[in-house]
Formats: structure tokens, sequence, C-alpha cells
């Protein structure tokens, strides 16, 4: 009884040794195969990156020794894994789930009232990041800086042309025909003053007019008295007709009144000037025949004038109406005189293609003359609080702007910004997509995107080739994972690892069986 005891828990103690070995040798199999397939080296062309091999050689293309390839997104960084060991992810930054480019440094609402989300380190880092060693960074002279928060703006400068100011000018015309008879202004450019007399103009219609309008008078002085209402309205409304024809030809009320108590009929017109100014245009010549209608004097005030400046239509969003603006005449340096934007034109010049915006400026004793050059200086108000970073970190390709941020262990992400204004001092401003003091590359960004995607490539062609490897191994009979056994095992699974044939077993009979049933058994039997 003691024995059978004895030989179960041997038996025990043998089966249990055995499932042992089978789960170390399970456990160092799998180590061997992570360990053979993390230290497997691949090769490949610096010339023709399609080319991967598993051992060196020479490129079967052109010839060329076989470099080793580098693996950076085949497996996770250190890094990586102690967080996901540790179980403490570090998070970079908050997402917009609707729109990529809306980040932000806390948790929070997204534009669109949706709740942010969080971005992990390992989730940049496993993405569409790049790993370049510390050499390679050297040698193609990455440069960083970081994002700044300003208060941004920017000075434009330009050239301008003065001119006229188009609200301020006259033109002095005759509404009756007739002959000049004097000539008071008689050049272009002579300086006049508001109700000066300009010239005076004979009229034979005018004369006859007057005329009328004193019989007018007499009539409706006589018929004051009348009886009948209708002889005194006929002779009131003949009187007004003629009034106001002569109101029609620019005749002043004083000048009416004065034939109304003189009597006397003036066979000249005097046409004054409208305004302060100096004449630009002069069609008047003594002695003249003159048609009604007919333009005599062109007069221009240039109390204030009109510069009109030329900027590009990517400097439009500095520009709105009432921004202050200096300009700086050439022919009197550092003299600066201040003025207004007073129109932005809404076209661009065909020819020049550039935006035309209208500045106004005070002109004290006309220092300011037009057709003069100026030089412009235009302010911009500052955008506060805004996001800017050099001009040649953006990376621009059309459909996407791109800006590469520096990332601990040589790795570069790229990342989609929205862009904004550009300053005179080679910076722009990014409306979305970075966060404050984050570390961007300034150079060489080209490079890293040339780099990223020959990595995206590589790996690419790498998981194809992956898989056409597994694809092969599955198709062979496992026979790998065959292995020596110890002397227990061996022992304990010969009688457990049985297997049961189609044909039973014959059993080999012995010399002495054969002869019992031959009936030449000895005298024992």
């Amino acid at each position: 009884m003691k024995i059978k005891y004895a030989l179960i828990i041997s038996g025990l103690f043998l089966t249990l040794a055995a499932f042992g070995a089978c789960s170390s040798d399970a456990e160092e199999k799998d180590k061997n195969t992570q360990a053979s397939s993390e230290s497997q080296q691949l090769w490949t062309c610096g010339m023709h990156p399609e080319v991967i091999l598993h051992e060196p050689g020479q490129c079967p293309k052109c010839g060329m020794d076989l470099v080793p390839l580098k693996q950076s997104g085949a497996a996770q960084t250190a890094a990586e894994k102690t967080a996901e060991q540790s179980g403490e992810r570090k998070i970079l930054y908050w997402q917009a789930p609707m729109n990529p480019t809306e980040i932000y440094d806390r948790p929070g609402k997204s534009k669109m009232g949706m709740d942010l989300i969080p971005v992990y380190e390992d989730q940049v880092s496993s993405g569409s990041s790049v790993q370049i060693d510390p050499v390679t960074v050297q040698n193609m002279g990455v440069r960083t800086a970081r994002v700044q928060r300003i208060d941004f703006s920017r000075t434009l400068r330009t050239v301008a042309k003065i001119e006229y100011n188009e609200k301020k000018l006259y033109t002095v015309s005759s509404k009756i025909s007739g002959w000049i008879e004097k000539l008071y202004v008689d050049y272009t450019g002579k300086p006049v003053r508001k109700g000066q007399t300009l010239l005076e103009i004979y009229s034979p219609e005018l004369v006859t007019t007057q005329q009328e309008y004193l019989l007018a008078l007499k009539n409706q002085r006589m018929v004051a008295d009348s009886k009948f209402a209708s002889v005194r309205e006929g002779a009131h409304s003949l009187l007004n007709a003629s009034r106001q024809r002569l109101s029609y030809w620019d005749i002043p009320q004083a000048e009416i009144k004065r034939l109304e108590e003189s009597g006397t009929v003036r066979k000249s017109l005097s046409l004054i000037s409208p305004a302060n100014g100096v004449v630009t245009h002069k069609n008047a010549i003594d002695g003249m025949h003159v048609k009604e209608g007919q333009d005599l004097y062109q007069i221009a005030d240039l109390s204030t004038v009109w510069v009109l400046a030329s900027i590009y239509d990517s400097e439009a969003p500095w520009i709105r109406v009432g921004q202050e603006a200096e300009i700086e005449l050439p022919y009197a340096p550092g003299k600066i005189l201040t003025g207004k934007i007073t129109y932005i034109y809404p076209y661009l010049d065909e020819k020049a293609r550039d935006l035309k915006i209208r500045l106004e400026f005070p002109n004290p004793g006309l220092q300011l003359k037009p057709g003069m050059y100026a030089n412009v200086l235009i302010q911009t108000s500052p955008i506060k609080d805004a996001l800017v970073v050099p001009v040649e970190a953006v990376i621009r390709s059309g459909k996407r702007n791109l800006v590469f941020i520096a990332r601990e262990g040589g790795r570069f992400e790229p990342r989609d910004v929205r862009i904004g204004e550009e300053s005179d001092d080679g910076k722009i401003r990014i409306i979305e997509g970075l966060l404050g003091n984050e570390e961007i590359v300034i150079s060489a960004q080209f490079l890293l995107d040339s780099e990223s995607r020959l990595q995206e490539a590589i790996q690419k062609m790498l998981a194809e080739k992956t898989g056409s490897v597994q694809k092969e191994s599955s198709a062979k009979p496992e026979t790998d994972h065959i292995k020596s056994k110890s002397p227990v095992d061996e022992t304990d699974h010969s009688g457990m690892d049985m297997q049961i044939d189609e044909k039973p077993a014959v059993k080999k009979q012995s010399d002495s069986e054969m002869k019992c049933g031959e009936g030449k058994c000895g005298g024992d039997m």
C-alpha cells in the first residue's frame, strides 16, 4: 500500500516538472523570437531606397554597397514603453474633435461647443512623426525657435503720387451765349478767391430778358389796385417768371434788386469764382464768342490733396479706413506730414496687380503739389496677444501649410496650421495649430519633410515584405518547435504521449512460446 502511494506521488511530481519545463521552453522561445525580430538588420541602397535586403552586399541596380536600414517606426521608443508600463501618459495639448488645427493648452470647449480631447505624447510619437539621429540632424543644419505670443503689427512702406482732391474741383461755364467783353483772370495757375470776378460776357439775350423784367415789374405796379383778381395774379406771375429766368442764368439777387431800384439794364454778365483755389484750366480769351454751356475755367481748391498709394494684395488685411499715415517728400527729407486713409478701392489694377488706397492730407502753404511723388509710411494697428513664428518655419504646399514641431529624442512632428498676416520683419501670425512656447523647426524643414515621406514609404515596403514572409512561414510545416527534452520529460512523456494506430499492434512471440504452440513444451508443462 505504501509502495502504491509512493508511486502516485512520484508520478504527480514528474508531471508537474514536465509542465514547468514546457512553459519555460515556450517563454524562452517567445523571447528568442522577439529578440531575433528586433535584432534583425535590414540593408538598403542610398540611391535606391526601394531596395531592401536581409543581408549586406551590393545594390542590384547601381552596384553601390548597401547601408544598414534604420527602422525608426518599427518599434516604440524606450520612453513610450516606460510610459505604457507605468500607466502614466503625458498630455501634449488638447484638440477639437472636428478640427485638428484647433488646439489648446488646457481642457475646455471648442469653437463648436464640443468637449476637447487630449493628445498624448505616445500618440504623436507613434503617428506621423519622424525620428532622426543627432548626427543627421546636425548635418542637415536643423535650427529651432520658440513660438512667440506678442502684440503683432506691421509697418507698410510704399510710394504714392499726390493728386487733386476731386471733391474740391470746380468748373466755371457760361449759361448764356455772348462775347467776352472783359477778362480778369487771364492765365492758368493764377490764384483766385471765392466771389472774385473772372470775366464779363456781353449777351443781347441778357439785355432783352432784363428789359422784359422791367416791363413786368411796371405792369405789376400798374394793376396792383385793380378790382380784378385775375389781372393782379397774371401780372404777378409774369414778374415771377422773368425773375426766375434771370436766376437760372446765375444773376445774383443783389443784381436783380439793383435792376429793380435803378431801372438800368446791364449789357454784360459777370462770372465769379465759386471757391478759393488755383486756375488749372483756362478756355477764355478776350473778345471770344461763348456758347451756352461752354466751359471757361477749371479751379482746384488745394487746401487738401489726395495721395494715391499702391499696396500688395497680401497687405490688404492690414489696411482700414481711418488709419493714420505719414508721408515724406523726397525734396524735404525729415519733414513728416500726417493724414488719414479715406478710401480703399474695391478692385485691383489689372496691369500692376496691386491695390490702390487713397489718403487725404491737409496742405498748408501749398507744400503738397499735385503730380509730386512721396514716400508713405503706414503703422498698422497691433493684433493683441498673437501667436507668431518666423516665415521660413511654414511649409506651403498649396493644399496645406505645415510646421514641424521639435520633440525630445530627435523626433519631429509635422502639424497643419492656419496662417494669417505677415509682418515686415519676417514673422507670420498663426491662427490655429500651435501653442505658445512650442519649439518649431525654422530651417531644413524640406529635408525633414522628405525624410518623413521616405520613412513612410520604407515602412510601407517593410510591411509588405513582412507580410509576405509571414505568409511563406505559415505555409511551411512547423518543425522548428521540436527541441531536445530533458530525461525527465522523455521518461514521463513516453507513456503520456501515446498515439493509437489504425492497425492493432502485433506482439512478438518468444521461442519457448512458439515451441509450446507446436506441442514441444518442456516437462514442467
